[in-house]
């Protein structure tokens, strides 16, 4: 009779055991993919998509933008550009149909400007009105205009180049109203030659109004122009032989030094930047 198999084995025992943790092997390539760090794009924070740009001034979405890039509607610094995606810079200049476009919310400030400050955005020019404005807005504003550094009074900035050309426009204009004071006593002849009209080298020179200031010495005079600049001023009264001491602008339109003391400035109600629109 022959004797029942034995059905153990000798090897060794299979590890199937309950408590037993299964190390996986690696060999036939299940090992994880090791992802490689991305690299972040580069941007230029100095740099906006056009589209987004234009968006931004207020004309119009950002798809209707690229409506009118794709059909050459925008140009870029003077050329067409009909790149979607085309990125340009915050001084770059940009136009829709002709027109400029400005991405930045619009600024109106009034300063009340004192002696000593040139009327410059050029650096190295030593104590400019940029400098008394320079926490006023983080609009990139101008003054619209001159007064020479010993000049006082009101000064406008703004980023709205409809405003800027409203002052600059040379058969309208915006006044301004000037309280001069000169060397001497002004002739009444002498300021009925002024406020009638006179040449100078050939040249046309108007005003709007003269007038001596009531109360005052006939060597302080009020005299309203719509020249931005105030050199004209100088020309005018060294015409007539007038040495000048003090030049002060004491109104804009209907914009007036009230509760503006020298040196400091005051952002314009929007009464006062629709009252300008309309002039």
């Amino acid at each position: 009779m022959s004797k029942p198999r034995n059905n153990k084995s000798k090897g060794k025992p299979s590890g199937r055991g309950a408590n037993h943790t299964r190390k996986e092997s690696y060999a036939r390539g299940n090992a994880p993919i090791k992802k490689k760090p991305q690299q972040k794009s580069t941007s230029n924070p100095d740099e906006i998509r056009l589209n987004k740009y234009i968006a931004n001034s207020g004309v119009c979405s950002r798809r209707e933008a690229d409506e009118y890039i794709a059909i050459g509607l925008v140009t870029v610094n003077g050329k067409v550009v009909t790149e979607m995606g085309y990125k340009v810079k915050l001084e770059d200049e940009v136009r829709y149909d002709g027109q400029r476009v400005n991405p930045e919310k619009k600024a109106y400030v009034l300063l009340n400007k004192p002696k000593g400050f040139a009327t410059t955005t050029s650096e190295g020019k030593g104590r400019t009105v940029m400098d008394l404005v320079a926490n006023a807005t983080s609009s990139r504003i101008k003054p619209i205009g001159r007064l020479g550094r010993n000049s006082t009074g009101l000064l406008l900035f703004t980023n709205d180049d409809a405003v800027h050309n409203k002052f600059t426009n040379s058969k309208n204009g915006v006044t301004r109203l000037f309280q001069v004071e000169l060397d001497k006593n002004l002739k009444y002849e002498d300021l009925k030659q002024i406020r009638e009209g006179f040449k100078i080298a050939g040249k046309e020179i108007s005003v709007v109004d003269i007038s001596y200031i009531e109360g005052a010495p006939k060597k302080e005079i009020g005299l309203k122009i719509k020249n931005t600049g105030n050199t004209i001023i100088r020309s005018i009264f060294e015409h007539f032989k007038y040495d000048i001491i003090k030049v002060d602008c004491v109104m804009i339109a209907e914009l007036t030094k009230k509760d503006i003391p020298r040196g400091h400035w005051k952002h314009l109600t929007d009464q006062e930047v629709n009252n300008l629109k309309m002039l």
